[in-house]
């Protein structure tokens, strides 16, 4: 079964918690939006560091590099068997100047065509309640937990 590591970046304004989170690139994703963006994450490979795979698969889809004290969330799995392990980690980062590495793909499917994509192709600061919304329905726990977590630090 396919797991994934990826990062919660958060950010407190305010008294609100503001989330960063991705858009997948390519024409399948094109025109989806309220479940359809994710935190930055990847396939973790066996043997491999899943914090450190996190990290990696933060800097190939936003060109930035992060460091800090993570924070470890509950995995959770995804509405197509895969699991994703995520850490949150508070940080700001500016999303003027961030690019996404790419990859081919076959488009329109089974045409043996290949199109290069982004990975990413959005990245945005939601507020807790959007985020919720924007976010893949099984990756919104990692935000549910996280406030439970910030509230108890209070």
């Amino acid at each position: 079964m396919k797991t994934s590591a990826g990062i919660l970046l958060f950010k407190r304004e305010k008294n609100s918690h503001y989330y960063f989170l991705v858009h997948p690139g390519g024409p399948f994703w094109k025109n989806k939006d309220a479940g359809s963006w994710s935190i930055p994450k990847g396939e973790i490979m066996p043997d491999e560091n899943p914090l450190e795979r996190a990290v990696i698969e933060f800097k190939e889809e936003t060109g930035q590099t992060i460091e800090g004290e993570f924070i470890a969330l509950s995995p959770v799995k995804q509405k197509g068997g895969k699991t994703v392990y995520a850490w949150a980690l508070e940080s700001d980062l500016e999303t003027s100047g961030l690019y996404s590495n790419t990859l081919q793909m076959e488009w329109p499917p089974k045409s043996s065509k290949m199109i290069e994509i982004p990975e990413v192709d959005q990245w945005e600061w939601f507020e807790s309640e959007e985020a919720q919304r924007k976010i893949n329905p099984a990756q919104a726990a990692f935000i549910t937990e996280l406030e439970k977590i910030l509230n108890e630090l209070k």
